[in-house]
């Protein structure tokens, strides 16, 4: 009987996620084969209210031992995303840097937020104006396009599902991609999805091709913002982001 070679070498990139996160068959789509994610939760926080939830895990202490768990040896990852985009903007831009700076802290070698990674994957694209589309109700949506408008970027317009986190983790593909149409405006360069929690990987690129710019998605941003930062292209085939590279650090 022949042996095939391998398996391949690994690069390891830690993901710390929310508690509830539940999309990590998605992350591992736009990984290469040569890299494996190491994904850890964080610690539960209470679910009484959306905005009272991601504000929870807004916290640097929070961050701190799943960041440890993914960069301890044997795993030792060379990066560290927190895949979580309300988590990341709640805070706004000093509650993002001080998430990262907690990640470093705790063993990151490069540390990267959702919320960054949406920001450098507009400036990569030249992006100035977007649409927004989001799960969250109204205070945390409008905590979204605050984070953007401070860092430049011109929410043209922005439409929401009102849902909490116990639901949107049963939000479809044709929902989402409903909700993009829906949310679109001409005035915008960009379409953005926010939320982790919803899968977008396999209707981004027909997306794109239906409304004629690009349309980039929270999980989509973060693994490409985490691969470039340690030199490894992500996979997805037809996305218009996987074409460019990052014009400044996430």
């Amino acid at each position: 009987m022949a042996i095939a070679e391998g398996p391949v070498p690994q690069t390891g990139v830690g993901v710390v996620a929310s508690f509830d996160f539940m999309r990590d068959r998605e992350l591992w789509r736009w990984a290469p084969d040569t890299v494996s994610l190491y994904i850890a939760r964080t610690d539960p926080v209470p679910m009484r209210d959306p905005l009272a939830m991601v504000s929870g895990l807004n916290s640097p202490t929070l961050v701190a031992r799943p960041t440890r768990e993914v960069t301890r040896e044997p795993l030792g990852a060379e990066v560290v995303l927190y895949a979580c985009t309300a988590c990341s903007f709640v805070g706004g831009h000093d509650g993002e840097r001080a998430l990262r700076a907690a990640m470093r802290e705790a063993g990151a070698p490069r540390a990267v937020t959702t919320s960054g990674a949406v920001l450098a994957a507009l400036a990569a694209l030249e992006v100035r104006s977007v649409a927004v589309v989001h799960p969250y109700i109204e205070p945390v949506g409008a905590r979204l396009a605050g984070f953007l408008r401070e860092a430049g970027v011109d929410v043209v317009a922005a439409r929401g599902l009102g849902l909490d986190a116990l639901t949107v983790g049963a939000v479809d593909y044709a929902a989402v991609a409903e909700l993009v149409a829906a949310g679109d405006h001409p005035d915008a360069e960009a379409v953005f999805v926010s939320c982790t929690a919803l899968p977008t990987y396999d209707i981004v690129a027909p997306l794109e091709d239906q409304l004629g710019k690009p349309v980039v998605t929270a999980n989509q941003a973060g693994l490409w913002a985490a691969l470039h930062a340690i030199g490894f292209e992500p996979d997805g085939p037809g996305q218009r982001l996987m074409g460019v590279k990052p014009v400044r650090a996430v």
